[in-house]
């Protein structure tokens, strides 16, 4: 009887045990199978099969590009008042990138202005003490050299004769905000915009992007989806500050001519008309001219001189007679002195030019030989 009554706890026991499989098994989730698109975002060799065209061509520019970039830090050095102590005040940061394996590299004169040290960050997050090698504020350009192995130094390829079109892929790479590499995509919303250089000279064929340019962007590139270099970013267009869609990059063309010449001179050599001095911009006003721009000397023998152009003369009884008003250049009105800077921006020293001038009342053109003059 005893034997009996523990064979029947022992198979009620199990009885219930089963029962209580069963119900965990019926209420418990189904295991969970791993989707592949869990994949780790932070994974440095994505499966192409979970990317859209243009995604992976994005990733492609990104991972191609981003060693190039580098991060610019820049201080200025101060005297205190009451102690005479110099002290560090950070000036500004922005982006640059390599351009030569020399140890070169282009950011925008604006980012470092009158810093008296800058440091360069590259990607891998090694610092190097900068040398300024030149400047061009005219085209918000400079250049600073870093003593960097040849292996951290990958310049960035940039577009050669191939035509720019509004609609294209427009990808900036920088440190918006002192951030690590940050990439922006947009397009080409315009061609040939004109801007104002911190100089007030005008830049001209610049292009401008949607892709998201903010404070720190300045000085980096702007690339195709090719990952070519179309340009530099240098301004936005904002009432805050912060990035509305209108960014603008000095275009390729304009860096090409102007970086060469920082590296080899420290200036860009300015081109102008051959033995003509002229007023300074505040004669003109004094004086109330509407437009032109007023002679002041012509160096005896020079294609000006020969030309017929004049300067102030001086009269047999002391007197000074105003000189010639050029007020045209190449079929151009000119109204101030910056506007014979920009359109002779387009020409090489050698050239010929047709300046006209205002001279008692009457207009006369005469050929003008460009030269290097600074």
């Amino acid at each position: 009887m005893l034997a009996f009554e523990v064979l029947k706890k022992g198979v009620l026991a199990l009885a219930l045990g089963a029962i209580a499989v069963f119900f965990a098994r019926s209420i418990a989730p189904p295991t969970a199978k791993p989707l592949r698109s869990q994949q780790s975002i932070h994974s440095e060799k994505p499966i192409a099969i979970y990317l859209q065209a243009d995604e992976k061509n994005n990733i492609e520019v990104f991972q191609e590009v981003a060693s190039s970039i580098v991060y610019i830090s820049s201080v200025q050095f101060k005297r205190d008042f009451f102690s005479l102590n110099v002290y560090e005040i950070p000036q500004g940061t922005g982006t640059g990138f390599v351009w030569d394996d020399k140890g070169h590299i282009v950011t925008n004169y604006h980012v470092i202005g009158d810093a008296n040290r800058v440091e360069v960050t590259l990607r891998n997050q090694k610092q190097y003490v900068a040398k300024f090698v030149g400047g061009d504020p005219d085209k918000d350009l400079a250049v600073l050299k870093i003593e960097a192995p040849i292996e951290e130094l990958k310049a960035i390829e940039p577009l050669q004769n191939e035509p720019l079109l509004v609609g294209q892929k427009a990808i900036a790479i920088g440190n918006p905000f002192g951030l690590d590499h940050t990439m922006t995509v947009g397009i080409i919303s315009a061609l040939d915009r004109e801007i104002e250089s911190l100089t007030g000279r005008k830049i001209t064929g610049v292009i401008q992007t949607d892709a998201a340019i903010n404070p720190g962007n300045s000085g980096g590139p702007l690339l195709n989806g090719n990952g070519k270099m179309i340009g530099v970013n240098t301004q936005i267009l904002s009432k805050s500050g912060s990035s509305s869609g209108i960014g603008f990059a000095i275009p390729i063309n304009v860096v090409q001519k102007v970086v060469p010449q920082l590296i080899k001179y420290g200036k860009v050599r300015k081109i102008g008309l051959a033995g003509v001095t002229l007023f300074p911009e505040y004669y003109r006003r004094r004086l109330a001219l509407e437009k032109g721009v007023m002679v002041y000397q012509i160096r005896n023998g020079s294609s000006a001189s020969k030309a017929g152009i004049k300067g102030v003369r001086q009269g047999r009884y002391g007197r000074f007679t105003v000189g010639d008003v050029i007020v045209g250049l190449e079929g151009q009105e000119v109204y101030r002195l910056n506007d014979i800077a920009d359109i002779l921006d387009k020409y090489e020293s050698g050239q010929t030019v047709k300046v006209r001038i205002s001279r008692d009342k009457r207009l006369i053109d005469y050929d003008v030989k460009l030269e290097i003059i600074d």
